[in-house]
């Protein structure tokens, strides 16, 4: 029997617009010992992240090649894991989700022809545990950035990676053997040590899918759409399953059909009513932004000039979202779109009373709205059930329209929440659980099959 060597390919890929400048890094280690063999990296021009992380898996299953060219033959058999952050790379080339995309075909294709397939397996990871090859592909994309190739000999990237441990050994999932290994490795790592094992999982057959993610510890990638596969995508996986998957949601990540419709969710500035907690929707005053608000817009068009991510603009049309529209469409060099879908609520009669207020005058009204989505507001305003038709309309406009974009669409509490709540698929209570403060950022994608991705909500940090 010949000698079995045993590699991990860590690979990854990225691009900074989706499509955008981008680059990938691959790194092979030994799998027994942890030892780098080589690494692997390089700016590839305009590409999407998709692209890119396919390049790195082709690179890295090169170099593993090129370091024992005689295996199989004259050589030691080879082993090849390789593990990756994408989970759409890691489900495809595993043959569990179907690759429809024509720019993923032909590079799929490459990757599976280096290597005998019966040779690899595959293992997604978590961004946080894949920082060498994140690294590397970085590194690529500084040196596109300034007009050179990426050169071996001056990166650092090895540097930054995180010390690897080595792993208990593991059978195929469902496998009594890998949990009592998993047992013996949480024992051991209690008294102080853990057993002895190798980087390369000896005698799995194929990775196990991860579970959630634990409280507190690293979340992986949004990127990547990397929810973690349920219990159900174990099961299917371990019985040899490779149908195509339905859409899933929870913890199931969605075939990839192409990069998503990313929309990043701007709600307004502040105007004289917001601080007040006033009702302003589509049928009151049309307020414009105040001092504070104009300051607001200005530190968001600021965040996202940083960011270099945006390339497109749709705004509702009233003043207080066209006026912040306009201030990120300056500083981005961008036009503006409007939309009519993007438009507030129509509050009726409550239009510029307070909470307090409208409970005095209209209580009963405001409670029967307030439990029902179907009531709309006092004197002829707009129910959560109409507004949600009329922004889910607006979303599939949109979706169709900017497949594979990333949109900054400037718009209202009420319609950042519906879009929210549809995309995780809540009850329409769920709108009074959620907090949208003045000039907050919240992201959602969407992808080809009818899946969203939640991926920010609410979030601030660009106005301290």
């Amino acid at each position: 029997m010949s000698a079995v060597r045993r590699l991990v390919v860590e690979a990854d890929g990225g691009s900074r617009g989706n499509p955008g400048p981008a680059g990938y890094g691959a790194v092979v280690i030994d799998g027994a010992t942890g030892e780098t063999l080589a690494e692997a990296a390089e700016y590839i021009g305009v590409a999407t992240n998709n692209v890119a992380e396919y390049r790195g898996l082709i690179a890295g299953l090169t170099a593993a090649k090129a370091l024992f060219p005689d295996a199989g033959t004259t050589g030691p058999d080879l082993r090849v894991h390789v593990r990756m952050d994408s989970k759409l790379v890691v489900e495809q080339m595993s043959g569990r989700w179907k690759i429809k995309h024509p720019d993923m075909k032909p590079l799929a294709a490459r990757a599976a022809a280096i290597l005998p397939p019966s040779s690899v397996t595959y293992e997604w990871i978590p961004r946080a545990q894949n920082k060498h090859a994140d690294r590397l592909a970085n590194e690529a994309m500084d040196a596109g950035r300034d007009g050179r190739q990426w050169e071996a000999a001056a990166s650092t990237a090895e540097l930054d990676a995180p010390a690897r441990t080595p792993l208990p050994d593991r059978g195929p999932p469902g496998d009594a053997a890998a949990g009592a290994a998993k047992a013996r490795a949480a024992l051991a790592a209690a008294r102080g040590g853990a057993e002895a094992g190798t980087l390369f999982e000896v005698g799995a057959e194929a990775p196990e899918a991860p579970g959630p993610t634990a409280p507190g510890s690293t979340a992986p990638e949004p990127t990547d759409v990397s929810a973690i596969a349920g219990a159900e995508a174990a099961a299917a996986s371990a019985s040899g399953s490779a149908a195509t998957p339905a859409p899933q949601v929870g913890w199931a990540a969605a075939p990839d059909l192409g990069a998503p419709a990313t929309f990043v969710l701007l709600r307004h500035g502040e105007t004289a009513l917001t601080p007040e907690k006033r009702f302003s929707g589509s049928g009151g005053t049309d307020p414009e932004l105040s001092a504070t608000g104009r300051d607001q817009a200005a530190r968001a068009a600021a965040h996202f000039a940083a960011l270099g991510t945006v390339q497109e603009i749709v705004s509702s049309p009233l003043r207080r979202c066209r006026e912040t529209a306009a201030a990120v469409a300056d500083r981005l060099g961008l036009e503006v779109r409007i939309d009519e879908g993007l438009r507030e609520t129509d509050f009726g009669a409550w239009e510029g009373l307070t909470f307090g207020e409208v409970r005095e005058r209209y209580g009963d009204d405001l409670t029967a709205w307030l439990a029902d989505p179907d009531t709309a507001p006092t004197g002829g305003g707009e129910s959560f059930t109409e507004v949600a038709a009329r922004v889910a309309a607006a979303r599939d406009r949109l979706t169709a329209r900017y497949a594979g974009r990333t949109v900054l669409l400037v718009t209202h509490v009420t319609p950042i929440k519906t879009l929210v709540r549809l995309a995780l698929e809540a009850p329409a209570q769920a709108m009074f659980r959620m907090e949208l403060s003045a000039a907050s950022i919240s992201t959602v994608a969407y992808y080809g099959d009818g899946n969203a991705s939640v991926r920010l909500l609410n979030d601030t940090s660009h106005l301290r």
